[in-house]
């Protein structure tokens, strides 16, 4: 345990008892100033901090500023966070929301986004989540764990030996659970003393086994917040990489188990075994053709448990799925209510665990081992043979406070005001909207890679009992893996001229032109006048072209294939969102007064926005497709955003920033949103 939020294993700086205001604090600021809002998200984004960023600092006006949305800005954006944190923030709030729907009242804990009870399924939707949970769940459990193995060393003896002779001695008192529930209650309440007991190191650098240093597995020590160590152009990216790596390899391993891969054991002079692509992204027929092999009747032509079993793995997928987010959604609250961010109440959250901790203390002094137990297993044999008094009990509840079971969730009771890093993310992004100055997008350049060597840290500030020296050599890049990689990028960039590839290429060449093939009668079809071929105009662009319109006010895409600009109109009151086929050129003005007549496609208010969904250019198979066969061409997706009035539902397509409008849009006005 550190002073630190989820999925980050250095603290950031220290926390006490004088970081920020307390909520009584915060509303008398926002009675002061007649704030008010729909959530808590609202009114804290409007109320005025003693800390100020670029973003605070930029003042509530009509005209919009441009805090570095095309070039990286030098100072802090957000008071209390860094630029590196926001970033990655940001980056994944764009990950995890893809469609929201507006809500007439507001959560029972005043903060939103919240995901609803008839969520979609997708499978995009579950890896997403395993991946969130793996950044935010497995990178901590690891960084707890060799904090564990460096304790259990002894290599770190004075450390080791406090521990070990408080154990013995409140062991020897009769005092281990009162010790226990007061050292948790000093890690609450005073965050400067987390980094004593528990000083940070990177996690790729301690040894599990041994808690001494090691190697990282990437071969360099490229960040301190992976496992593997992996370099990374921003913070939290190798991690990313980590969990994103690491759910592909699992997909691999259970598709290649249905697909029968290497069933009977491969010959190592198997012919085209090690030239010929590995197909396994069709699973049904994988398994058919397998139960063909062996002389079988394939499932697929008389099984009839198929559908059904399909149903009930995607059932409980997910109900995983949803389970998974509860466990990740309160973990993030946890961690933000130990190391609050601004503009969130620091004390409120340690008064509320101490008090809660305080509770367990007192009745860990009063209580006897004997009575613990006594009540364990009373509770216990209750819970198991008392179903019919439970299930009365349960509909009188039902019956007379029906959102009992709602008021008992912690993020409604105990953590209640403490936001998810998702509810986090929307606060900070409608602090910007509400000084019009909003959040730059994190800073993107997909050819530019991490550079193999280790980032720049001093080995003295690595607390671990190893000398600079083995701090350095462990922290350097390994020469056999840059050989490695060396040897990798010709091998790529050139390989065997061998007939396979010459057939695959072959084949790769055929489909794209295909593909092009394709999109040239969407743009005949477009101009005969067909809906469906217009929006698939320019979903399929070059990789590294130029965006004419990149935010924060004008933002390049089509509307019903027609090449524009849409723009956010702050001046007006609401502001207005907006679509023009004028040329950015002429886009000095982005009121829509400004636009010449005609060139206007639609308008409407963002107070009248109820659904924003990100859709993608091509189907997920089409995407697979041009992937494989546009190697130098990426798909393009898109924004669908519907308004309360039947006539707004405007479809924004080949849209480079769609992230960028999305967050705009979801942060500018007062609505209270839902993820689907």
């Amino acid at each position: 345990m550190s002073d630190q939020r989820p999925g980050d294993p250095l603290p950031p700086p220290t926390a006490g008892w004088d970081n920020g205001p307390s909520k009584l604090e915060l509303e008398e600021r926002q009675k002061k100033a007649g704030v008010t809002g729909a959530t808590d998200s609202h009114v804290l984004s409007k109320v005025d901090q003693d800390e100020k960023g670029l973003a605070q600092e930029a003042g509530r006006t009509d005209e919009i500023t441009d805090l570095g949305w095309e070039e990286i800005t030098q100072g802090r954006i957000v008071a209390g966070l860094s630029n590196e944190d926001l970033w990655m923030f940001i980056r994944r709030f764009n990950k995890q929301l893809y469609y929201v729907k507006a809500v007439p009242d507001a959560p029972l804990q005043r903060l939103d986004p919240n995901r609803a009870e008839d969520e979609n399924f997708s499978p995009d939707k579950l890896r997403a989540t395993l991946e969130r949970f793996y950044t935010t769940i497995v990178i901590s459990l690891a960084s707890f764990y060799k904090h564990i193995a460096r304790l259990r060393s002894w290599k770190e003896p004075r450390r080791t030996g406090i521990f070990c002779a408080g154990y013995f001695i409140a062991w020897a008192l009769d005092l281990l659970v009162p010790t226990m529930f007061c050292f948790l209650i000093t890690l609450v309440v005073y965050p400067r003393c987390r980094s004593w007991f528990f000083p940070p190191a990177p996690i790729a650098l301690v040894d599990s086994d041994t808690g001494g240093v090691q190697k990282p597995k990437a071969g360099v020590l490229g960040s301190h917040g992976s496992i593997t160590g992996a370099p990374e152009r921003m913070k939290g990216e190798a991690a990313e990489q980590e969990a994103s790596n690491l759910i592909t390899s699992a997909a691999t391993v259970a598709v290649g188990s249905v697909a029968g891969k290497h069933d009977q054991g491969t010959p190592e002079s198997a012919p085209l075994e090690s030239s010929v692509p590995d197909a396994m992204n069709a699973v049904s027929g994988a398994a058919d053709a397998q139960a063909a092999a062996h002389g079988q009747v394939p499932a697929g032509s008389h099984d009839r448990t198929r559908q059904p079993m399909r149903e009930t793995v995607l059932n409980g997928a997910n109900l995983g799925m949803r389970i998974l987010s509860d466990i990740v959604d309160t973990y993030e609250r946890l961690g933000n209510a130990l190391s609050p961010t601004p503009p969130f109440p620091a004390k409120t959250p340690y008064i509320r665990l101490a008090s809660l901790l305080s509770i367990g203390l007192l009745a860990s002094l009063v209580t006897s081992s004997y009575v613990f137990v006594k009540t364990g297993t009373l509770t216990a044999g209750f819970g198991f043979f008392g179903d019919p008094v439970l299930a009365r009990a349960a509909a009188y509840l039902n019956h007379k406070y029906p959102d009992w079971t709602k008021l008992l969730e912690l993020q409604n009771s105990l953590l209640k005001g403490i936001p998810t890093n998702a509810q986090l993310t929307l606060t900070l992004l409608r602090i910007g909207e509400a000084n019009a100055a909003p959040l730059p997008p994190p800073p993107s350049d997909p050819t530019n890679r991490a550079p193999m060597h280790p980032t720049p840290t001093d080995p003295s500030d690595i607390n671990l009992n190893a000398t600079e020296e083995e701090i350095a050599q462990a922290a350097a890049a390994d020469p056999q893996t840059l050989a490695h990689n060396e040897q990798e990028k010709p091998h790529a960039e050139t390989p065997k001229k061998t007939w396979v590839n010459r057939m695959i290429n072959f084949f790769r060449g055929t489909t794209a032109t295909g593909i092009e093939s394709k999109l040239a009668i969407d743009r005949a079809r477009a101009a005969a006048g067909s809906n469906h071929a217009k929006n698939r105009l320019g979903i399929l662009s070059r990789k590294g072209k130029m965006v004419l319109s990149s935010g924060p006010v004008e933002f390049d895409a089509r509307y019903k294939g027609k090449r524009g600009t849409a723009v956010i109109d702050s001046s007006s009151d609401p502001p207005l969102l907006y679509f023009t086929t004028e040329s950015v050129e002429h886009l000095y003005d982005p009121r829509i007064e400004s636009r010449e007549k005609g060139s206007v496609l639609f308008t409407m208010p963002v107070t009248d926005v109820r659904e924003l969904r990100k859709i993608g250019g091509f189907g997920w198979k089409g995407k697979l497709v041009a992937g494989w066969a546009e190697q130098s061409k990426e798909v393009v997706d898109g924004l669908e955003i519907v308004g309360k009035d039947s006539t707004q539902h405007f479809q924004l397509t080949a849209m480079k920033t769609r992230n960028e409008l999305f967050n705009r849009l979801i942060a500018i006005d007062g609505q209270v949103w839902e993820s689907y």
